[in-house]
């Protein structure tokens, strides 16, 4: 024990100094989402004139990204693997890049080499008495990060909460910096009619004793609204926000139905509100886990029952996913999709579910289309797809014809669009 103490006095510095070991050519990984390391990434920012051509590598930035805004791009190449609010327009201007991964593989860039990582800046807890730190609410790619880079920095920060599941020992970390930041909370969104009833549809498929995967946004909290009559239901998520706490709270979620890991949450990220944050921090039911292993499809397909609910942006009426892109915009990610869309395919009784309102601005185009927009990727092939669901109704693919896919996707298209998408399906040759 006096080792470990020891080793931790001897390696606090000042975030302004722990960031002297960053230099110019160097690729740095940060923390994800609401686990970012505020007062490091704050500290390499105000580098910028003495740096030049830094890769900063991460998925969703929730901070200001200073480091992605105009006049930065001399010193700092955001490399994202989603885009983010604040990151969006510096990828849509080209000075920054977006790469194409799935979730589960990014810890293999890092620890194959493909991706070498020359600093790692993370955010962690305080040890606990066997001087092991939590990763908090960010394990993911975090971890791999971590273990594969030549210096990594952490930010120790008395507020996030302690997790169970993976941790780091102070032995991988070369430099300490102590500052409490407040965490970065992510509010629950604004859930409308259409939300409400495109949730109501999904709870129709769920199962008692299911084990749920839940993307983020409106329509998966909304989802949760319709769920507290349900029994046993178990969570293993790449991540969970707060309205899972409520449906634990009403013993709703339970985790006993669970094929593995029974009782346990299990998790790659979290993001939510102080709620959260409080219910995670020393629940020994709540574990979180690297991407490789929560978002690997072999152990999602382990789970009896397994749901997956996940959002899109448009469905072409052969039932390809666009669930990242606006037009030719890279708008967000393909993050965890189809790592747990393939995973729920090997699933005894599993069921993936892609969901989205059947329009878009403010009602004036349809977001079930004959084609995806010119430029825009397929995130979901076809080949994957299982069910779609809008606020009009849910659509089977599986086993589906082109020709069955087409009629049941228009069936749940707005009314306003049914007649000009059986037209276009026709002139195409569907029908």
């Amino acid at each position: 024990m006096m080792n470990w103490r020891n080793t931790y006095r001897e390696r606090i510095i000042s975030a302004e100094q722990a960031l002297k070991n960053v230099k110019s050519g160097d690729r740095v990984v940060t923390g994800h989402a609401c686990g970012e390391p505020p007062a490091l990434i704050e500290a390499l920012a105000a580098r910028a004139p003495e740096l030049q051509n830094v890769e900063i590598v991460h998925m969703v930035a929730m901070g200001p990204a200073k480091y992605a805004q105009p006049g930065m791009e001399a010193s700092f190449r955001h490399n994202a693997f989603f885009v983010g609010g604040s990151t969006r327009k510096a990828v849509e201007e080209k000075r920054a890049d977006y790469t194409p991964c799935f979730f589960s593989e990014i810890p293999r860039l890092f620890r194959n080499n493909i991706l070498p990582v020359d600093v790692a800046l993370i955010q962690v807890t305080p040890p606990d008495e066997a001087g092991f730190c939590s990763f908090g609410i960010s394990a993911d790619y975090t971890v791999a990060a971590a273990e594969c880079a030549k210096i990594t920095i952490a930010q120790i920060n008395n507020n996030l909460p302690r997790t169970g599941g993976v941790r780091i020992r102070l032995d991988n970390i070369q430099f300490i910096v102590e500052k409490d930041d407040p965490l970065i909370e992510l509010k629950p969104p604004a859930i409308g009619d259409v939300e409400k009833r495109i949730g109501e549809n999904i709870a129709g498929l769920i199962p008692d004793g299911a084990t749920l995967q839940l993307g983020i946004g409106a329509i998966p909290d909304a989802v949760l609204l319709f769920l507290k009559e349900k029994k046993d239901l178990g969570i293993h998520s790449e991540m969970f926000s707060d309205g899972v706490v409520a449906l634990a709270e009403a013993g709703v979620v339970t985790n006993r139905k669970k094929s593995i890991n029974s009782g346990k949450f299990m998790v790659a990220f979290l993001m939510g509100t102080r709620k959260l944050y409080d219910f995670v921090h020393n629940n020994p039911d709540v574990e979180l886990h690297p991407v490789d292993y929560i978002n690997d499809p072999y152990i999602i397909g382990q789970h009896e029952n397994m749901i997956s609910i996940n959002s899109a942006l448009q469905v072409d009426c052969m039932g390809q996913v666009n669930a990242e892109m606006i037009g030719s915009r890279q708008f967000s990610g393909i993050g965890g999709q189809v790592d747990f869309v393939r995973g729920v395919s090997r699933s005894k009784g599993g069921k993936s579910i892609i969901a989205l309102p059947a329009t878009a601005s403010g009602g004036r185009i349809s977001r079930i289309t004959c084609e995806l927009d010119r430029g825009a990727a397929v995130s979901t092939s076809r080949n994957d797809v299982h069910y779609i669901v809008t606020e009009y109704g849910v659509a089977n693919l599986r086993g589906k014809s082109l020709r069955e896919r087409a009629k049941a996707l228009i069936a749940i298209a707005h009314p306003d669009f049914r007649e000009t998408l059986r037209e276009e399906a026709q002139r195409t040759g569907v029908f």
